[in-house]
């Protein structure tokens, strides 16, 4: 945990290999085996992700896992004249949800078993306006139902749920605009500049404030840990974490860092981060870091990263350019 009330930022910058030896990683190519391009949307460790590839042929998306010496199944089809698209995802277990749609097509919420001969089913066609923000909690599994929120009439949010066996939706509705965070809570601030000021329990209705950060901070926040995107007096810009109630505040990166992922110190271990440097904005990439709050080092993740996604403890990223990319993982869990 970092210092309560600590100003200094760390200084030390050490390669993941070096720090974490014993973690998890791996990468996936951009082309299966069969020539057609992948694009993982989850990690469910290291080394098996699931993602999209069209059929060889064109006439269809598919979405697939790829495992271990790059084994594909296949999940779910869906044909490519409907414009389809597989938005976000979600596991837990043994089971993999997630939310496709078609162009002009209402959304559906889908799960598959993970293990063979478990093929994929519906679990709803009713959505409602869903809202998602490439987060971890944009679906939430637990308790034997899948959470998600839907935007709801007059500046109100509607939690939805269903049951893993599929069935009639329940409907929460929660006067504001909130999203999900770790069950059960929900955070507010979704269309604030400054972000989040409170959380609520889903299931007792409690209310947790949010300390304030200062007139020129955004604050995003779960039920453990904020992060604060603030600009010091000196006009420079500071990444911080705190509690909620403002505890523990502690400055982890200054001026040429970036916030690049949703979801706040995940796993209440680590803040991941972009470092901008000279050729970012030429190439789009940056030095990929991850604050480690245990021993409060910054450690180097990838010199020259692209595109960037966290799921459930795994984190991962880019390399490459517009000629060409490989995916790279990290398991954070193993850590």
């Amino acid at each position: 945990m970092p210092a309560s009330g600590s100003s200094t930022p760390p200084t030390a910058l050490v390669s993941a290999a070096t720090a974490w030896p014993q973690a998890e990683r791996g990468t996936v190519q951009p082309r299966l085996a069969d020539g057609t391009e992948y694009k993982p949307g989850i990690f469910l460790d290291a080394r098996t992700s699931a993602g999209t590839a069209e059929t060889p042929d064109g006439r269809f998306l598919r979405l697939v896992l790829l495992g271990a010496g790059d084994s594909v199944r296949e999940l779910r089809r869906l044909p490519r004249p409907r414009h389809p698209s597989f938005q976000t995802f979600a596991v837990a277990g043994d089971e993999l949800v997630w939310v496709e749609g078609t162009g002009g097509g209402r959304p559906a919420l889908w799960a598959a078993g993970l293990k063979p001969g478990r093929p994929a089913r519906l679990l709803s066609a009713d959505v409602g306006r869903a809202t998602f923000y490439q987060s971890q909690y944009d679906l939430v599994v637990t308790g034997g139902r899948v959470y998600w929120a839907a935007a709801g009439a007059a500046d109100s949010t509607e939690v939805r749920s269903v049951a893993l066996t599929g069935g009639p939706v329940r409907i929460q509705p929660q006067a504001g605009t909130w999203k999900l965070s770790a069950y059960p809570w929900l955070v507010d601030g979704v269309n604030q500049a400054a972000g989040a000021t409170r959380l609520r329990d889903l299931t007792t209705g409690r209310e947790v404030a949010v300390a304030r950060a200062g007139r020129r901070a955004t604050t995003a926040c779960g039920p453990a840990w904020c992060r604060v995107a603030a600009l010091a007096g000196d006009g420079t810009n500071r990444i911080e974490l705190m509690h909620p109630d403002g505890s523990g505040r502690e400055r982890i990166a200054g001026d040429v860092a970036a916030t690049v992922i949703t979801d706040v110190a995940p796993l209440d271990r680590f803040e991941v981060l972009a470092q901008v440097g000279p050729n970012s904005e030429l190439t789009g990439n940056s030095q990929l870091v991850v604050f480690e709050m245990a021993t409060r080092q910054t450690i180097e993740i990838s010199p020259d990263a692209g595109s960037v996604s966290y799921r459930d403890g795994v984190l991962w990223w880019t390399t490459g350019n517009l000629d060409g990319v490989v995916w790279h993982s990290l398991d954070l869990r193993t850590v």
